[in-house]
């Protein structure tokens, strides 16, 4: 019972994602594991930016730059699989990523501005490093990678989610269970209270920021595989992940969540906009509805951290 009441918003995310499933298999009765397939490889670089955006939130910050290193990751791993194999060009990828992230980290503990504004201003720092490295739309992905996210090798389970949880589960949870895990979580909760405990709050917020470009080179990743060719302009990732972060359960003022709830909220977002399109919406009032949930969302996460802060 304690595990119900624990996990109650966890639960009642996938009740809602149900729910919004079946309204979907009404509306298109032919939605089915074809469906669910394309929702999962939708879905997946949207997952891999909002658990990255999570664990930044959780240690107490924002990441304003997670789109634009996904799209840095993106180009460079489609550069480098045109002449190197696969498996080197993703381990200097992911290794890029979490060294974005660490300098992210850096900044904002060496210079003590706010991380909203040493993040936006990497930002556009990403930005431009992505279209040094790629101009235009292009590189390539070794097949077997791009096939990687293709098909059912369980039933009813697209391959593209069993991606997104193992490698999620491969990053976060040996970190969850670990001492950096606890540090993250209480740093996030009350930085001053845990440098009186001897943690050094200065690189666990490093090493979190690093976790989430790790997180963020395999969203760039993800990108290629989706598309085959690497895109230097940031996706929209940065308002989706968090507004999927709050919706996830994950308090905006950091120490509370983890990444199952912000992933189901990924989803729930995605079979929105398919509800839409499948109901014949406008793409653009599609676009106008999508925002405006992301918004509430966010601004609803921010009322409730204002209050708590406030009790």
């Amino acid at each position: 019972m304690n595990a119900v009441r624990k996990n109650a918003w966890v639960l009642g995310l996938l009740v809602l994602l149900v729910v919004l499933l079946g309204v979907t298999k009404l509306i298109q009765p032919s939605f089915g594991a074809t469906g669910l397939e394309s929702l999962a490889r939708a879905a997946l670089p949207f997952a891999f930016a909002t658990a990255g955006m999570a664990i930044v939130v959780i240690v107490g910050g924002i990441d304003l730059s997670i789109a634009s290193i996904m799209a840095v990751c993106g180009v460079t791993a489609a550069v480098l699989m045109q002449s190197m194999g696969a498996v080197p060009a993703v381990v200097i990828t992911l290794a890029l990523g979490g060294v974005m992230g660490a300098i992210n980290g850096g900044l904002i503990v060496v210079t003590k501005v706010p991380d909203i504004v040493v993040t936006l201003a990497m930002l556009f720092v990403w930005e431009g490093v992505a279209l040094l490295i790629l101009e235009s739309p292009g590189g390539t992905v070794a097949p077997g990678l791009r096939s990687l996210i293709n098909g059912s090798l369980v039933p009813f389970v697209p391959n593209a989610l069993l991606v997104i949880v193992i490698a999620i589960a491969i990053v976060w949870v040996p970190v969850r269970r670990s001492k950096l895990g606890l540090s993250i979580y209480a740093v996030g909760s009350d930085e001053l209270a845990a440098f009186r405990s001897g943690v050094s709050v200065g690189w666990t917020k490093v090493a979190a920021y690093a976790l989430a470009g790790v997180l963020a080179g395999m969203g760039g990743l993800s990108l290629i595989m989706l598309t085959g060719i690497g895109e230097p302009v940031p996706g929209p990732y940065l308002l989706a992940s968090v507004a999927a972060v709050v919706l996830g359960g994950v308090v905006l003022g950091g120490g509370r969540g983890g990444l199952l709830g912000p992933i189901i909220a990924v989803f729930i977002l995605r079979i929105i906009r398919t509800i839409l399109t499948l109901a014949n919406v406008d793409p653009n009032v599609t676009t106008i509805v999508e925002g405006v949930v992301m918004v509430a969302v966010v601004m609803l996460g921010a009322v409730l951290t204002y209050r708590g802060t406030r009790t």
